[in-house]
């Protein structure tokens, strides 16, 4: 039996939002019908190499567009907000790209009204959703390492000297906690269900007074702990270790989740490999199209709560540092 067809929207005509698009044709269900940009040239273009019948030159005319079912967003971090808000308006589903917003407020404020018009919203943290990741979490579940006690999880990338970028832009929300440190934290909070009570951290703020890398320490109830670490300058290993009192598991280069290995203190070892065609970006979205389909209005993998602590988890971590973006005044 064939799936309803749910109409898909891109705004932001970007690289993120390719990589997306290319996957979305992996996903059951999901038809490609427009996509929109502050800029018609660039969003006709990306149009055009993706096989998009519409291609418009700003938000307001992809909001009026009745075709669409849900719109993926994969703007810059500092115009999320305005981006979902005026797609909420409209009625729009939503699934916004990480991170989420700028700070907890923005996303306080999306969620809210998320939940007045009874509109579907989830944050795309692809991670979540892929095949090794879900089966990390049902071998916890099952207790195969028993209580977890200890998670390392690190994310780090070298673009080099380059103030001009994006990265390094304060006014874009540049720096290593919003673009590489959101995925050991959320893993973090996927891992122990929850936000932190206590938070210990430590970053090099460079030149452009960005984060450039950073170490985390977050410690939960009962004395587990997480130690966290990113960076935008230093090329990283990427991998995450789950310590418990039966065993571990180890989850090579664990935000792209191609495989996991389980190693019990007692038993035999188990793997997961995913020989996957795509990237796993069509994970979120059949996910997002299955909530639509049964009425759904947020996902129970990143439900909006936890979305929203994640927010306010990164908020307390860059007044440690003393670093403020333009939009958190």
């Amino acid at each position: 039996m064939s799936v309803q067809t749910m109409k898909w929207g891109i705004l932001g005509p970007g690289w993120i939002s390719s990589k997306f698009v290319k996957d979305l044709a992996f996903a059951e269900g999901a038809e490609l019908v427009a996509v929109g940009g502050r800029n018609l040239e660039k969003a006709e273009r990306f149009a055009k190499e993706y096989n998009i019948p519409r291609a418009y030159g700003s938000i307001e005319e992809l909001t009026q567009d009745s075709e669409i079912d849900i719109v993926y967003v994969g703007t810059l971090h500092p115009i999320h907000k305005e981006n979902v808000l005026a797609l909420l308006r409209a009625g729009k589903a939503v699934i916004c790209e990480k991170p989420f917003t700028m700070n907890a407020a923005e996303a306080r404020e999306i969620i809210t009204l998320a939940r007045e018009k009874r509109v579907f919203l989830m944050e795309a943290m692809w991670t979540r959703f892929l095949p090794p990741i879900l089966k990390v979490m049902e071998w916890i579940a099952d207790g195969k390492i028993g209580e977890v006690r200890m998670l390392k999880a690190d994310f780090g990338f070298d673009i080099g000297w380059a103030p001009e970028s994006r990265l390094l832009d304060p006014a874009l929300g540049g720096g290593a906690l919003l673009d590489a440190g959101i995925y050991p934290v959320s893993f973090a909070s996927l891992i122990f269900g929850g936000a932190p009570s206590k938070i210990l951290s430590s970053a090099r703020l460079g030149e452009t007074g960005v984060d450039e890398q950073f170490s985390l320490l977050f410690e939960y109830e009962g004395g587990r702990t997480a130690s966290l670490n990113g960076a935008v300058q230093l090329e990283m290993v990427n991998d995450a270790y789950i310590y418990g009192t039966k065993g571990h598991i180890h989850v090579p280069n664990f935000l792209f989740g191609k495989s996991a290995y389980l190693h019990p203190k007692q038993g035999a070892a188990e793997s997961i490999e995913d020989d996957r065609e795509a990237e796993g970006y069509s994970f979120e979205a059949e996910e997002a199209m299955n909530a639509l389909r049964e009425g759904r209005l947020e996902s129970s993998i990143i439900p909006l709560d936890e979305t929203l602590a994640i927010m306010e988890t990164l908020d307390t971590i860059r007044k440690q540092w003393g670093l403020r973006y333009p939009t958190d005044e």
